[in-house]
């Protein structure tokens, strides 16, 4: 069994130290995911606040977007070369003084940029917790790191949806971005006291043609997604061209990353081990129905059952429940079964809470719908916290940045992509609706399209290794 010696900040890390340290982490986590959610309930509140074009209102989260994923890429470099600690810090204190420069945005032109600035921060959380937290928790403590430091991810739409749509109706638009304000100063006092100080060492140079070939490829790949939610779908050229410019680009790194002699900026042949490869292609493909479910449920209420902004939110809150419901009762038992077994019993759980969304009427069955979206809760964080660890849990000490940075890609590139594709399947089922009836025939249909791509992850499930056949691979990898 694999010690957690062999890693010398796990080492030094006890078990108590490893809860406030992950309980840090996931304040930051939260903060930078939980505005996404906030400021995308609030796009049309946004759009009439401003006096502007759907289009250009849809910048404030393109933009955030694509920085986010744009400084994904170089997280690692950057955490290797001046420590993980000191990036997270900074990631942290850019997405602080983004999230102030946007409340006081007197223009929409300001406010995205501003909302580009505060994505650069908030990017690099994300790869740069996951990576402090393996290294903290080694590959024994790693399900227990993990289930902390992911459950902001799970808990973040649904508790945006409903500050959101409190801010929106009770208060004024700069809270949007306010309200991050103290948070932030809380997980910087905090992170500066508790987070191990792993030293910068002398890394490998700079990879300047995997950065020019990655990102590039990475940021159009989710622009043209971005731009998919128009008319014409995939098949408008401000959507297929970019995409498919991506892809190339993404070909081309592919080939320079195994072909290189030095350290590409993301080694792509962790894609190869088993369990970081179907882990990937796992949290890919919940783009279809997980994340997809996050998007159509908010449209649902508002436009078929005519709820507010944040009444929709309080409607949102079983899914939150589902989950907490999963992190306090259900983990301690899961993490004794087979990885897999909890996998294919989560994604079953979200395709069974999607079935009353897909059978609903415009009015009753309240309870039912409920119900649904407490399954989607705990069926979602069932199938995100085995893979992510599972994921994880593969990688060497001096994989973790690097690896993580590229779980994220996936996993940021995967969820926008997922729901592009519901966007685009709701708005061609909607385009002939003259009624109601017809509306509420557009979403069933919808929700039916994500209850079969579902399937996709619940086949992929049998193929993660099982809990014997896992370690081995994790101790290879430590070698």
């Amino acid at each position: 069994m694999t010690s957690t010696a062999t890693h010398p900040v796990a080492a030094s890390v006890t078990d108590r130290h490893l809860t406030w340290l992950s309980l840090v982490l996931a304040l930051g986590m939260f903060i930078t995911l939980l505005d996404t959610t906030i400021v995308n309930i609030a796009l049309d509140h946004l759009r009439i606040a401003f006096d502007a074009t759907v289009t250009q209102t849809q910048w404030v989260s393109t933009g955030y977007l694509l920085a986010f994923v744009a400084v994904i890429p170089v997280s690692g470099w950057l955490s290797e070369r001046f420590g993980a600690k000191r990036i997270w810090m900074i990631a942290i204190a850019v997405f602080l003084i983004g999230s102030a420069l946007c409340g006081f945005a007197t223009s929409l032109p300001e406010l995205i940029g501003f909302r580009v600035f505060q994505g650069i921060g908030g990017g690099m959380v994300m790869p740069i917790t996951m990576s402090i937290a393996l290294r903290a928790a080694g590959p024994v403590r790693v399900h227990r790191a993990t289930a902390v430091v992911a459950l902001p991810g799970l808990l973040g739409p649904v508790l945006g949806s409903v500050a959101g749509g409190a801010i929106v109706e009770f208060w004024t638009w700069p809270w949007l971005f306010f309200v991050n304000v103290p948070v932030c100063v809380a997980a910087l006092a905090f992170g500066a006291i508790l987070l191990p100080k792993v030293p910068s060492v002398r890394v490998h140079r700079f990879d300047v043609l995997g950065f020019l070939l990655l990102t590039p490829g990475v940021v159009a790949i989710a622009y043209g997604i971005s731009e998919a939610v128009g008319a014409n779908g995939f098949a408008a050229i401000e959507s297929w061209l970019p995409v498919a410019a991506g892809v190339v680009l993404l070909t081309a790194f592919t080939t320079h990353s195994l072909a290189t002699r030095r350290p590409a900026l993301i080694d792509v042949r962790v894609f190869a081990r088993r369990s970081f490869g179907v882990g990937s292609l796992i949290t890919f493909m919940s783009g279809f129905s997980t994340y997809a479910l996050a998007f159509l449920l908010p449209l649902f209420y508002q436009q078929i059952r005519g709820e507010t902004v944040f009444h929709t939110g309080l409607l949102l809150i079983p899914t939150g429940i589902g989950t907490m419901f999963f992190f306090l009762v259900v983990r301690p038992l899961a993490t004794r079964l087979d990885g897999r077994i909890v996998v294919v019993g989560g994604v079953a759980l979200t395709m069974l809470g999607t079935l009353p969304f897909a059978l609903a009427g415009t009015t009753g069955d309240a309870l039912l719908l409920l119900l649904g979206q407490f399954a989607q809760g705990l069926g979602f964080a069932a199938t995100t916290f085995p893979v992510l660890a599972l994921a994880l849990s593969g990688l060497g000490h001096d994989e973790a940045p690097h690896g993580s940075a590229a779980f994220s890609v996936v996993q940021r590139v995967g969820a926008p992509f997922g729901v592009a594709v519901i966007a685009v399947i709701l708005q061609r089922l909607a385009s002939d609706a003259r009624s109601p009836e017809d509306a509420l025939d557009a979403f069933t249909g919808t929700f039916w399209w994500t209850f079969g791509l579902a399937t996709i992850p619940l086949l992929l499930a049998f193929l993660l290794p099982g809990k014997k056949s896992a370690e081995p691979e994790a101790q290879a990898t430590q070698a």
